[in-house]
């Protein structure tokens, strides 16, 4: 019904509640059918990485909190270690200045290293892995040795994780283990 309505620009709104956590889910767009809230991840850059390759596998919609200033960082950490997943940003909801932005995880890494640090409360809801077409051991495998045979291994890799949605880490990890049996 979210999506919808966004689609026909009918803008949507919800009833304050108990949780921020839930107005959140109800107005993000993403699938609420399961979702794992994680509450604030760590503030150091290699926990909070190694917090968010532990959530990596979870099937279901992601839920964060974060501080204003290091959203961006954070966002750019969830795109680096999940891949292109959808994703949306909810800042102040039930309030006055109530804002939320929906777009893959890179793309609002982006918009909030250009845009410098929001104000307000914000959650951060992370879609789950979509099931990546054709990426399976031994396609992820050819296509990772098409592309090293033209590219160095970083553009190699980011090339493959682009194609197939699956998180870098993995793609990396695989492209290393190729070019060690080489």
């Amino acid at each position: 019904l979210v999506r919808a309505s966004l689609a026909q620009d009918v803008p949507v709104s919800v009833v304050p509640g108990a949780s921020a956590v839930t107005a959140a889910l109800a107005l993000a767009g993403l699938p609420t059918d399961r979702f794992c809230f994680f509450g604030f991840l760590p503030r150091k850059g290699t926990a909070r990485r190694q917090a968010i390759r532990e959530a990596a596998a979870v099937p279901a919609t992601l839920v964060f909190y974060e501080a204003p200033g290091r959203l961006a960082r954070t966002l750019a950490d969830l795109a680096a270690e999940l891949g292109p997943r959808d994703a949306a940003v909810a800042r102040e909801l039930t309030k006055l200045f109530e804002e939320v932005r929906r777009a893959p995880l890179d793309e609002l890494a982006a918009q909030y290293e250009a845009a410098g640090a929001p104000k307000g409360e914000i959650v951060i809801l992370v879609g789950p892995p979509s099931e990546p077409a054709g990426a399976s051991a031994a396609d992820l495998d050819e296509r990772l040795l098409q592309a090293l045979r033209a590219q160095s291994l970083k553009l190699a890799v980011a090339s493959v994780t682009a194609d197939t949605g699956l998180p870098r880490r993995e793609v990396y990890a695989r492209a290393l283990a190729l070019k060690r049996d080489e």
